[in-house]
This record gives structure tokens, C-alpha cells and sequence, in this order.
């Protein structure tokens, strides 16, 4: 996922931003509430974890604004507020889920995956595609059950085919879900991982097609 983290304390920012690149996302990090907006309003994301108490505008603010312009982005709130109320109040004003600090990485990567599925209509975590099975808990890839050896960004792209299957996806719209704002890459890079991961996947039924002029449409082979 792409994934914005608005969280001003450095070493919980350090740690979740960390440990969700190794789990291959892309993310981008605010320290305070006018930042983490200026990220909303100029780019598109999977996911936010939120912060609370930020310097700037609060969090709470950030996520009114954020649902009253009508952005349906899922919202983890992170928060060592653990009161019902501010439960209550925060999954109210349209927050998705609600974590209590200090919690364990491995919850924030369960809860995090459960958002993705539910915005995507994804009751499981486990797809058969033809002949290739995407297993987003294990992080496994199999085609006719051999197992398919995929890096990070590989994976993270089959994924993101795999969501937008039968919808045309631009080489703007790859660069942006494979990239952060930092990497100093251009359209060639995204052409480079669609040709290898087209490789890896020879024999699958699920097929990634050139649309000329406008991007990629992956979508399952018929007969």
C-alpha cells in the first residue's frame, strides 16, 4: 500500500515507518497536522495512520476535513487516547479504526491488511486468479501451486494489478503506488518492473496487457 503516517513522535515515526517499508509499502511521513493535509490535498493514498496530538492542526481536525470533502481514504487512528469516548467520538467523525499506543507492529500490519481488503471488496486475503494463487497474509504467489519468487515492488505491483484488474491503470498511477516522493525515478522504472514481473508470471492465466498511449489492464485469460 501507499500509506501516509502523520505521527510527530520521532521514535514511534521512525519504528512504523521502518517496519512497514520492510513489509514492502511505500510511505510517506508527516510531523504535524499541516503537513500530513498538504500530503492529502496534492497525492493519493491507501491508507493514513493518524496521530492525534499534533503540532499544527490536530488530528482530529485533519480527519473532519479529510470527511467532509468527501475523501473515503481509510483512517487507523494511533493514539495513546484509549477512552471509549474518544472511540466513540473519532469512529463518529468517520475514522476506520481506532489503535491504542503503545501497541505491537504485528496488530498494525493485521489491521492495516483488513482495511485494504474492505475497501477493495476482498472478503479474503487468499485469491485464485485462473491459475495463480495471491496470498496476501502469507505473501505467497503460486502459479499451478509452484511457487512464484517475487521482490518487494514486484509483489506490491502484482497487488496492485490484482485490485485493479480490468480497469486501465496508467504508468503515473504505478509510479506513484511503487515510489515514494523521494525516489528520484522516472515512467522507465515503472516499464522495467512491469516486463520483469510479466516474466515471472509466464504460464498464468492472469495476464498483464499493454493499452497503448494509456497505461496497463490486467485482467484473467480466457481459453
Amino acid at each position: 500500500m501507499r500509506i501516509l503516517l502523520v505521527e510527530d513522535a520521532e521514535d514511534l515515526g521512525l519504528a512504523v515507518e521502518r517496519h512497514m517499508t520492510r513489509q514492502g509499502h511505500v510511505v510517506e511521513r508527516a510531523r504535524d497536522g499541516n503537513d500530513g493535509a498538504h500530503h492529502l490535498a496534492t497525492a493519493e493514498f491507501d491508507a493514513v495512520l493518524l496521530d492525534l496530538n499534533l503540532p499544527g492542526l490536530e488530528g482530529t481536525v485533519l480527519l473532519e476535513r479529510l470527511r467532509r470533502r468527501g475523501d473515503s481514504v481509510p483512517v487507523l487512528i494511533m493514539t495513546a487516547r484509549g477512552d471509549v469516548e474518544d472511540k466513540v467520538h473519532h469512529l463518529g467523525l468517520g475514522a476506520d479504526d481506532y489503535l491504542v499506543k503503545p501497541f505491537d507492529l504485528r496488530e498494525l500490519d493485521a489491521r492495516l491488511q483488513a482495511l485494504f481488503r474492505r475497501r477493495h471488496g476482498l472478503g479474503t486475503s487468499r485469491l485464485t486468479l485462473g491459475n495463480l494463487t495471491f496470498d496476501a497474509a502469507a505473501r505467497r504467489v503460486s502459479i499451478d501451486g509452484a511457487a512464484v519468487e517475487l521482490g518487494g515492488r514486484e509483489y506490491r505491483l502484482l497487488e496492485y494489478f490484482i485490485v485493479g484488474r480490468g480497469r486501465v491503470l496508467s504508468k503515473e498511477q504505478i509510479l506513484d503506488h511503487l515510489f515514494s516522493l523521494d525516489d528520484d525515478v522516472g515512467i522507465n522504472a515503472v516499464e522495467l518492473y512491469v516486463s520483469r514481473l510479466r516474466r515471472k508470471l509466464e504460464g498464468a492465466s492472469f495476464e498483464i496487457r499493454t493499452i497503448r498511449g494509456l497505461g496497463y489492464v490486467a485482467e484473467i485469460r480466457r481459453g
